[in-house]
């Protein structure tokens, strides 16, 4: 069965990027056989160019493509950094948590609409928070290469709930 829409599909892939000069490749993320990557095509919750790239293969096909940043995460955006007051992080009553709040964490938060993201903290000032809301690989170009473990057809129900059940996948 070759790789389409509704197909579930489990792969073992490297993930990795490239440095600004093209020298060397930083590994982010690596499988392995006994626990691939399982994912239903098509469902909308990958990079579509992770998908389209994977379209039309089989299982024992091998695979090696990378995603220009823009069709990955973008591009990194000086509007996405931003100053918070320091205040913001010191409960009332209590004192900064410097160990929490400090230069490389990346720390949860939540934008004023409610939703959830998370921020690198970049430079913690007397008086402000600098953290950066870009995504960790905006800006960057993604590699991948892997194998097609397994593909097979996905279920009526995985196909209404818009993910894998059983092995690999959600358990309800």
């Amino acid at each position: 069965m070759i790789i389409n829409k509704n197909t579930v599909v489990s792969v073992n892939y490297k993930l990795t990027v490239s440095d600004n000069n093209f020298e060397s490749e930083e590994l982010i993320e690596e499988t392995f056989s006994g626990e691939p990557f399982t994912f239903l095509n098509g469902s909308g919750g990958l990079l579509e160019e992770f998908e389209n790239n994977l379209d039309g293969l089989k299982a024992g096909d091998n695979f090696d493509f990378t995603i220009k940043s823009e069709n990955g995460y973008g591009e990194s955006s000086q509007e996405n950094i931003v100053r918070i007051p320091l205040s913001a992080f010191v409960p009332e009553g209590e004192e900064l948590d410097t160990d929490m709040v400090a230069a490389g964490n990346y720390l949860p938060m939540v934008d004023d609409q409610g939703n959830n993201m998370q921020g690198l903290v970049v430079e913690v000032s007397e008086e402000f928070v600098v953290m950066d809301f870009n995504h960790p690989l905006a800006g960057k170009d993604l590699h991948f290469q892997g194998e097609v473990v397994n593909v097979r057809e996905a279920s009526a129900e995985e196909q209404a709930h818009g993910h894998v059940h059983g092995e690999g996948g959600h358990h309800h």
